[in-house]
This record gives structure tokens, sequence and C-alpha cells, in this order.
């Protein structure tokens, strides 16, 4: 897929992997999978891919700017 703008560089993904969330959030694996199991985070299942809307980790980065775990 590329960009129609600029067809030489490619879109950034609009989802990812649980791991590719929290390396790009700057958190551990864990804080992350608990935030799901949580429901803080939200993810799309398809099929047994689990992903995470990027604009989703920047909801939830924004929600916890405080250093709150709410």
């Amino acid at each position: 897929m590329t960009n129609p703008i600029e067809p030489n560089r490619p879109l950034p993904p609009i989802a990812v992997s649980p791991d590719e969330a929290a390396r790009l959030a700057g958190v551990g694996r864990t804080t992350l999978y608990a935030a799901l199991t949580k429901g803080d985070l939200p993810s799309i299942k398809i099929g047994t891919r689990r992903l995470i809307r990027v604009d989703a980790i920047r909801e939830w980065l924004t929600q916890n700017e405080n250093g709150s775990e709410t």
C-alpha cells in the first residue's frame, strides 16, 4: 500500500500487534496486556490476530499522562 500523495512513501499502519503497540507506547508487554484485560485499551480481534489501533494507543497514553493507573 502506498501513499497517493507521495507514491514512494508507504502509509503508516492504522493498527498494530500488541507487541508493536507496547514498543510504540514505550511500555512493557505486561503493562499493555493489563490495559487490554482491564478494557482501558480497546483492541480488535480478526481471526486469531489481535490488533490495536494506533489512535487508541495515543488516546490511552493521553488518559494516563498524569501517571495514574485508573
